[in-house]
């Protein structure tokens, strides 16, 4: 099973919650003591800890993402979802699902839109 990473932009308690009540394993930024550092800063950490970025940041874990790539570097996925688009509910079963069919092998340098 994934662990997960949730950065600054994503931390909705009620998300957070309903996925460690179903045994996920999932930090935020406020946990990890990370609030306010830089995006770089933020995969980087979530990369040293072994875990998955969740971001609703599109555009610039999407452009990190290809920088690293580019750079040679890893990271150990990203998962990035429309802020606003999806309930609690929707972002719930598609986590919940990514996590329990993607090893962390699949995940490592790959990222995934959450889609309805």
């Amino acid at each position: 099973m994934l662990s997960l990473y949730f950065d600054e932009d994503s931390m909705d308690q009620a998300l957070l919650s309903a996925l460690r009540a179903r045994n996920v394993d999932v930090i935020s930024a406020a946990d990890a003591d990370m609030l306010g550092m830089s995006d770089i800063e933020q995969l980087d950490y979530a990369t040293s800890k072994k875990r998955v970025l969740f971001s609703f940041n599109r555009r610039d874990f999407y452009r990190l993402h290809t920088q690293y790539l580019t750079e040679g570097k890893s990271h150990q996925g990203i998962i990035l979802a429309k802020q606003q688009r999806y309930s609690i509910g929707q972002q719930l079963r598609q986590i919940l699902e990514l996590v329990n069919s993607k090893s962390e092998t699949e995940m490592v340098n790959n990222i995934v839109f959450l889609s309805s």
